[in-house]
């Protein structure tokens, strides 16, 4: 967020636009092109190498893409990164174990990525109600093979009342029984992406702005602002010496050049 307001801030100053992070887009297809092609450095949550690479494969087309990747890319959801690519690109047809499933896992490809997921399909096939949906996912979580039992008796006989065949309705709470060793929450990616896509923006609109305001957060670490300071390179910004008229603490913009920061000189 250090960033963000910082980037903000100086093309306010050096550009004379009125610009704030609420006004930036969460579904723009040029950002997700860049990041696509794996220019990802300085993008929240997605600088690493693995991440990198996952979404060069996945080619995030949508605000659900990257929020998903978010959460696929951990250990456990990773190994359902592969069928996820496929099925977004049509290499694989996405199924469903009960059709009706497909209102809660239609936006992840028929992928259980989300632990609301988990409360949804309950809810939806088992009809329990939004509070017991919870405690399913927590027990589910905690493994208490006791209070698993009761809870597979309780999601059959629901599914059952609700017309569903009892060995299809089985398996799916099998696969929701597994799925919830590793199930990461829903609200917590979809905060996260906010701050990636917002990075990404600036990154792909403003990369003066942008580069001037990541290189400031690193002062201290030379290794890295040699890094940032090689990615602005390739797209054509230079980062000057300092600059006794134009040089400040951090790192600064003005124009269409980015200027040394005095506090990073060792």
């Amino acid at each position: 967020l250090t960033h963000i307001n910082h980037a903000i801030k100086l093309i306010k100053k050096n550009r004379n636009i009125e610009i704030s992070s609420k006004q930036i887009p969460m579904n723009d297809a040029k950002v997700f092109d860049m990041m696509s092609r794996g220019d990802t450095a300085g993008i929240f949550q997605f600088e690493g190498e693995g991440i990198t690479d996952a979404t060069r494969k996945i080619r995030p087309s949508s605000f659900a893409d990257i929020t998903a990747i978010t959460s696929l890319y951990r250990p456990g959801p990773m190994a359902n990164i592969p069928e996820f690519t496929d099925r977004k690109h049509e290499k694989s047809p996405v199924t469903y174990l009960i059709e009706d499933t497909k209102e809660v896992l239609a936006e992840t490809y028929g992928i259980m990525v989300y632990q609301e997921q988990v409360m949804g399909i309950a809810s939806k096939i088992a009809g329990y109600s939004l509070g017991e949906a919870d405690m399913l996912r927590r027990a589910m979580g905690k493994k208490i093979k006791e209070e698993m039992d009761r809870q597979r008796i309780r999601f059959k006989e629901g599914a059952k009342k609700n017309g569903y065949d009892e060995k299809a309705s089985d398996e799916l709470f099998d696969l929701m029984y597994k799925f919830a060793d590793y199930g990461f929450n829903k609200s917590h990616a979809a905060a996260y992406s906010v701050i990636t896509m917002q990075t990404a923006w600036l990154k792909f609109y403003y990369p003066t702005e942008f580069f001037a305001a990541l290189l400031s957060t690193e002062l201290s670490d030379t290794d890295k602002i040699v890094k940032y300071s090689k990615d602005a390179a390739k797209r054509g910004l230079t980062v000057k010496p300092p600059n006794i008229n134009y040089s400040d603490y951090h790192f600064g913009a003005h124009g269409d050049e980015v200027y040394f920061g005095l506090g990073a000189i060792k």
